[in-house]
């Protein structure tokens, strides 16, 4: 069975940290796709000892809101 997760990926300094939400799950590379790949894997390997209670998947989305400095 196959599960469609949502990734947040943000750069510090010279790697980039991928996480997944839903899961908890947290890896990081030296290219999105690298920390992609080991997110993916990371992701998989917990999911085979802690499988996720099917839910319905969250509406991600972004808004604007006006800064004052």
């Amino acid at each position: 069975m196959k599960q469609i997760l949502t990734a947040v990926i943000h750069k510090e300094e010279n790697l980039y940290v991928a996480e997944c939400p839903t899961v908890g799950t947290v890896s990081q590379g030296y290219t999105v796709e690298e920390a992609m790949a080991n997110l993916k894997e990371a992701t998989e390997l917990y999911l085979e000892e802690f499988p996720l209670p099917e839910v319905t998947r969250p509406l991600l989305t972004t808004f604007e809101v006006s800064a004052y400095a």
